[in-house]
This record gives structure tokens, sequence and C-alpha cells, in this order.
């Protein structure tokens, strides 16, 4: 969207009462209306239809409305927040401009937040998620009583906010937008770098440009945190100020519940930013034995007909080809279905070639059409483009490829093909989710 904002520099949230969210059931926005409500402000906001979060902001308080009207904007309102998906022309957001309304984004009232607090801001391409929840767990394992703010909910705490009252912030930061950059952290851990996001990059010369400037952002006295054997990383990281932290070399010394070699990875960088806020290692090493998972990461959702069934946010290449390493290590020689929802066209064009060599640890493929998310309609690529290519390929390497209209056609395919010692992993962004829920239903 375009650059709509206000100036931050000398905004105070302490003289501010009612703010009000657009995009309130977003997985960042509703954990600062959570922190929000929690220390008594009035929190308002809109979104474009009820979930399971906006109904849980609506019970403790916040005053939800679905669909985005300019009424919603009313006359005690001090501040809005809004999500960066929003379209420029959003009415509530226009009348907020036209009131004289402050108005940031959610990267900026994050940045609002944290400031004079020890950040503590994990980015990356992928893996920042599981890699904040378990720093985030093992923080409070420790009694280190820490602020968080995570992009899903943690398995073993449902929430992805928790009010902590030391100094200590944990956050997960966003590439999107350059969103990170309106962080200030002390300790960042950057967890890899890979072509997300070109949508909006155009180039990954671009990204590595942001992660730098985001590095750069560490003061002398703190730390980086990254693997420094990844010749990305590396390159990304040379002759910055302040000290890296390598974490490739840590020996966790504990096993994991969660499977996969990403996930192993993650609790390295996890490990080595815990050691860094002096946490004992015999507390690292039993919080991230006993660290659950987050939400659509590889999530156990059930069983039915003897199938087991696994919920993943994956939706990039390098995250669809780790999730299935990892299902695959958990199925043996079981087979291996894997319900994909490609999420945005931009993606999915971009990436194509990629997409089409990711799913070779599967036995089938059933995909969906392309999640449009905040993208207009592109007739130049589609889930069809890529079932075609799927199918040439699954014919070579032993896979077979279907392609369903709709997440309840995906489900029927399941329930006529189920058979005990299967695994089904529904994967992606978008609304794919719904599949899981109707098959175990």
């Amino acid at each position: 969207m375009a650059n709509i904002t206000t100036d931050v520099r000398d905004f105070s949230l302490a003289r501010v009462w009612h703010i009000h969210c657009i995009g309130i059931g977003g997985i960042g926005v509703s954990a600062l209306a959570k922190k929000f409500l929690l220390e008594g402000k009035k929190v308002s906001g809109s979104d474009r239809g009820p979930s399971a979060i906006t109904e849980a902001l609506a019970a403790s308080g916040a005053v939800v409305s679905y669909g985005h009207d300019a009424k919603n904007m009313t006359a005690d309102v001090d501040v809005v927040m809004y999500t960066k998906a929003i379209d420029a022309k959003n009415p509530e957001l226009l009348e907020a401009h036209k009131k004289g309304i402050p108005t940031f984004s959610y990267s900026q009232m994050l940045g609002l937040v944290s400031a004079g607090m020890r950040t503590i801001a994990v980015a990356g391409s992928h893996g920042k998620t599981t890699t904040t929840g378990m720093i985030a767990w093992a923080l409070l394992q420790a009694k280190k009583d820490p602020t968080v703010v995570v992009g899903s909910l943690l398995s073993d705490i449902p929430t992805n906010f928790i009010a902590g009252k030391s100094n200590v912030f944990v956050v997960e930061a966003c590439e999107y937008q350059k969103s990170f950059l309106d962080l200030a952290p002390s300790i960042a851990v950057i967890t890899n770098i890979d072509d997300d996001h070109l949508d909006y990059y155009k180039t990954f010369a671009n990204i590595k440009k942001a992660f730098r400037e985001f590095a750069l952002k560490v003061p002398l006295t703190g730390r980086v945190i990254a693997d420094m054997h990844d010749p990305i990383v590396r390159g990304v990281l040379k002759n910055i100020s302040a000290k890296i932290v390598d974490y490739s070399t840590i020996q966790l010394g504990v096993q994991l519940k969660l499977t996969g070699e990403h996930n192993r990875r993650d609790a390295q960088a996890a490990y080595a930013t815990l050691r860094e806020l002096r946490v004992p290692v015999k507390d690292i090493r039993a919080a991230l034995a006993s660290f659950s998972g987050t939400a659509r990461r590889f999530e156990y959702k059930g069983e039915k007909y003897g199938v087991a069934v696994y919920d993943d946010y994956a939706h990039h290449p390098t995250e669809i080809r780790a999730s299935l390493a990892a299902a695959r290590e958990r199925c043996g020689k079981g087979k291996l279905i894997c319900v994909f929802q490609p999420h945005l066209y931009s993606r999915t064009k971009l990436l194509f070639k990629d997409f089409v060599t990711s799913f070779d640890a599967c036995d089938e493929v059933v995909l969906l059409p392309i999640y449009a998310a905040r993208e207009k309609k592109d007739s130049s690529i589609s889930s069809r483009m890529l079932f075609d290519a799927l199918k040439a390929r699954g014919a070579k390497k032993g896979f077979s490829v279907a392609y369903v209209s709709a997440p309840q056609r995906a489900a029927d395919i399941l329930a006529k093909h189920a058979a005990p010692g299967e695994m089904a992993v529904i994967m992606g962004a978008g609304d794919v989710t719904q599949v899981s829920k109707l098959f175990l239903s």
C-alpha cells in the first residue's frame, strides 16, 4: 500500500487512551490490541469478517466491527494502528487522515511499544515464528518475565502476546516492506535469508540490503545471532560493527519434540540467544525439550481412518521442502499426502520453477486454487499451470497430483482414499487450514 503514515518522533503512547485497529484480526495487530486492553486502554477495530481472534478480543472488551466503514472512526479515537495489508483507500484510514488522527502501521506501533526495552528481534525468511516461540518459552520457564509478540499462537500457551514485567521484549520481526526496520533491537536474530516477498523487493539483492540495514541497527554493545556458515548470511553481515554470535556450531544436547532439521536449526538460534541473555544451560535444554511448537507449524490436528493429519503454514518452496522432509522423517515409508494452496499470484509466478521441485518427498499432492490475499487476480498464473508442471514432475519422481476447486473437495479426496498409516499435511498460508477441520469433523 502507499506510504501514508504519521511521524513517530516525539509521539508517546502514554497519553493515548482510545486506539483503533484496522485489521484487528491480524496476528500482529491483535497481539498489540491485547496489550492495550490489558493496560486499560479502549480498543476498537475492524476486519473483513469474524475469526477466533476477533471473537476473543471482543470477549476481552474490544469493540470489533466487521467490514470497514468511516463511521467506525468515532470522535474519541486518539490513534490508529493499521496492517500494511489494507488498501490505501481504506475508508477508515482516509477518515482518520481527514480528522487529523495520528496513524501508524503495525510495525511502527511495535517500534513505539518496544522503545526503551531490551528488544530481542527475531528475523529471517523462514523459522522466525518457531525461533521466537522457543526463546519466549525458555524465558518464561526461567522466570525472566518477558513481554512477547509472536506471529502465531504458542501451543503451550495459546496466545500470540504475553505481558511481562521485565524490560525484556521478545518480538518476531517481519521483513515484509522492511517492517523490521521500525525496531531498535539490542539482539537481532537472523535465521536465514531467502528470495521471498519479491512482489515488494523485486530483487534478491534488495532483500539482502534490507537484512543488512536490520543488522546495522544493533548497537556496538548488542549482538547479532546468525549462521555464519551460510554464505548468504555471511555476506550480508560482512564488516558490521556489532558482535556476531554464530549459532551453527552449537550442540543442543537435547531431544526436541519438534521434527525436522529446520526445527533443530531454529533451536540452535534460540539456544545462542538465550545464552546471551544469561539463561543457564540446564534451563535452556529443559525448555527446548519441552517446547511443543506454535500453531500451523507442522501442528498435529488429529487422526481419522488411521490417517494422521498435520497443519502447516509453509508457503515458500524452501519451507515446503523443509516441512515435507520433517513429515517424511515422521511417517517413514508410510504414504505422505500434501494438500497445498499456493499463496499469492506474485509468489507463485516468481518462484514457479522452485515450487515444481518442492514436493518430491510426497506420494500424492492435492492442489487448491491460488489464495490471492492482498493481490488482484492475475490471469497469467494459476494453480492449473502448477498442476500441469507437477504432473509431469510426478511422472518422473513417482508421485501423483490432483486439482480440486475447494477445501471440501480436498477433504473428500482424503476421506475417499484414506488408509491406516498414512499422513496428510495440509499446507499453505491461506484458508487451506479448513481442509483439516472438514476431514476430521
